[in-house]
């Protein structure tokens, strides 16, 4: 109860000339995005910028989900300087394994830290995520109640720097760990790989798939749209 419905026309979904999913609505069109690491190694900024992209998600790093330390993500300078220079619009992710809402303002404070001296124009994301059982993760037990707490401790240094805050989620978060109601806001980024997003309640950003196909990066890529 309380928390906003997913406001979109889903007769306003389709697939362009290029297979991806495009949202036009009142004539406004969704922009369309990537979201990289350093899985998609190295990259054609220019051919990506070329290829229709208005905007890309870069990861800055990541903490560690046995030890806990923070690294940053080995393409991230780089990949920060390309798509900058390509003229997208940026904005960067941080995976984390935050257990404490102190570590989760921690990891905030690292990401401000390596995106100072850049324009970062689209939100810094608290990316949270579950690992594999039997993998002894820090995170394993972890209630919803902190799980919530985190994400918001983290978007709230992000804000507090007048930056935009975002929370990266798949279904099975959205509905089963997080308390939406407590994020609403700050930017939600939804993952569900389909044509149409089924996902009950608000979300701003959709990644739609994790096989996207770009000039300018070898292999498959995430695919965005941001509906705001």
């Amino acid at each position: 109860d309380g928390m906003p419905l997913n406001p979109y026309d889903r007769n306003a979904f389709s697939l362009d000339e290029k297979g991806r999913v495009t949202y036009e609505k009142d004539g406004k069109r969704a922009k369309t995005g990537i979201d990289v690491s350093a899985y998609q190694q190295e990259i054609d900024w220019a051919a990506v910028a070329a290829d229709g992209i208005d905007f890309a998600i870069l990861r800055v790093g990541y903490r560690g989900y046995t030890e806990g330390g923070l690294f940053l993500d080995q393409t991230f300078e780089q990949n920060l300087r390309g798509a900058t220079s390509a003229g997208l619009d940026v904005g960067v992710y941080f995976f984390s394994q935050a257990i404490t809402p102190q570590e989760a303002r921690q990891e905030a404070d690292y990401v401000l830290s390596a995106i100072e001296g850049y324009e970062i124009t689209w939100p810094l994301a608290f990316d949270w995520e579950p690992i594999s059982a039997g993998s002894n993760a820090r995170t394993d037990g972890l209630d919803n109640d902190t799980l919530t707490q985190c994400a918001a401790a983290f978007c709230e240094r992000v804000r507090d720097a007048g930056l935009q805050p975002a929370v990266y989620f798949n279904q099975s978060l959205g509905y089963l760990r997080y308390d939406l109601r407590e994020l609403t806001e700050y930017n939600l980024w939804l993952a569900e790989y389909d044509t149409k997003p089924d996902f009950y309640y608000h979300f701003d950003l959709w990644q739609y798939t994790h096989t996207g196909q770009v000039d300018g990066i070898e292999g498959n890529v995430d695919l965005d749209l941001d509906l705001r």
